[in-house]
């Protein structure tokens, strides 16, 4: 049996962290790709292809990556013919990118003398994408399906019951803690008006009989603009807010908060560090509370298994643990690049689950259709949906009406009850 009680402690970062400027760039990116291919009908939209890494500092941006772009975002020359490299590929015109990563900027809030909205120098080198790769997804090797997976790899999903977004309890009160204060910050309110945009928390939970009892540590650096302001005076501007956060969850009368721990945090975002795509995967996911696969998820079209099957992965376990077939459940899937179907599915309900796991597994195959054609179908994610996934979490997030965290609903607990009746 798994431990019963236990301390278990996650972090998450704002919106305004070096590496989180370059997921929401990357992931701008992509929305205004798909947001383009639309136009052009199905196929087009179909057709995306995007692999964008962003690179921050102090004053600078760089985006680099593999594109399949309509052909509006091609260089052309005064009689509008596309200009091509040497290989004979057309060549990306950078502004349009430039645009998006000045807007995401300038939303996250950065106009500061190192890192500005405005005048960061912003280099685009993007080109098309590997003929070797596109041949793989464009025509699977299993011939089961219109495409196969963009790469290999394994991806987990995870749910559980201690949350009402059925996620684990340190990451989702921790993402919360910087959304409240990030909402806050942006609508001005008072003295939180002057946080900067880049922050981090950690939450530490006691668990009791393996459900979670109360938070025993908070942890928060969050920059500030007032150069005056000190660890006492920032906690004092943060913590009903923190407070907030945690209404559903008790605060331990002998918790340890450390605010602003080193006493000053001025110089902040890229300014202060470089920041890259893809680094934040913990934060993103569950908190270490469930395995990862490695892979990230920012700035990657939905071909991406990494990013589309992580989200069938969560999808699936969630809808298992709504459906009471257990109270824990992690999903794991498997890919080979140019392969439509997953080679393997593991399901492990630790100790919980009302059913044998292969039962569960079997029922998995009836439901879902698994490929990255039959995830991108089922989740209905060839959307502009994916720069509100940068910050705060890919999980535990309510379902928007404009289809985005579609893989947050719980709509197949009906069929997986059936599939698992009939196994």
């Amino acid at each position: 049996m798994s431990r019963q009680n236990y301390l278990f402690t996650s972090e998450s970062v704002s919106e305004g962290h070096p590496d989180k400027v370059c997921d929401r760039i990357s992931d701008e990116i992509v929305d205004m790709i798909y947001k383009e291919a639309r136009k052009n009908g199905d196929d087009a939209v179909w057709n995306v292809r995007v692999a964008c890494e962003t690179l921050t500092t102090t004053n600078r941006v760089v985006i680099a990556g593999e594109v399949r772009v309509p052909e509006t975002f091609f260089k052309k020359d005064k009689s509008g013919n596309v200009l091509k490299d040497a290989a004979g590929n057309p060549v990306i015109a950078p502004g349009r990118f430039r645009s998006a990563a000045r807007r995401a900027i300038k939303d996250i809030g950065y106009e500061q003398d190192g890192f500005h909205w405005k005048t960061a120098k912003i280099d685009v080198l993007l080109h098309a994408q590997s003929a070797d790769i596109a041949q793989g997804v464009d025509n699977s090797a299993d011939r089961q399906g219109e495409e196969g997976a963009g790469d290999q790899g394994i991806m987990f999903g995870y749910a559980c019951e201690e949350t009402p977004e059925l996620m684990p309890a340190p990451i989702y009160y921790a993402h919360k803690i910087l959304e409240l204060l990030a909402t806050a910050r942006k609508t001005g309110e008072g003295d939180v008006s002057k946080l900067g945009p880049d922050a981090k928390s950690q939450v530490t939970v006691r668990y009791e009989d393996g459900l979670p009892k109360e938070v025993t540590s908070i942890v928060l650096s969050t920059q500030h603009l007032d150069a005056s302001w000190d660890s006492k005076k920032v906690r004092a501007v943060c913590e009903p807010y923190i407070r907030e956060a945690l209404t559903d969850l008790p605060i331990a009368d002998d918790c340890v908060w450390y605010i602003n721990p080193t006493g000053k945090f001025v110089i902040g975002g890229p300014d202060g560090d470089a920041g890259l795509t893809g680094r934040k995967i913990i934060v993103d996911t569950y908190g270490g509370a469930a395995p990862h696969g490695g892979g990230a998820f920012s700035g990657k079209d939905t071909t991406k298994v990494d990013r589309s099957a992580a989200y069938a992965s969560r999808y699936l376990a969630k809808n298992i643990v709504a459906a009471k077939l257990a109270s824990r459940c992690t999903i794991q899937l498997s890919y080979a690049i140019g392969v439509a179907q997953p080679l393997s599915i593991y399901v492990d309900t630790h100790g919980t689950g009302k059913v044998h796991e292969n039962k569960i597994e079997a029922a998995i195959r009836k439901t879902m259709d698994l490929s990255p054609g039959g995830i991108r179908r089922h989740l209905n994610l060839n959307k502009p949906i994916y720069a509100k996934t940068a910050a705060y979490g890919h999980f535990g997030r309510k379902a928007g009406r404009d289809g985005s965290f579609s893989w947050e609903k719980t709509d197949i607990v009906k069929a997986l009850k059936a599939a698992v009746a009939a196994a």
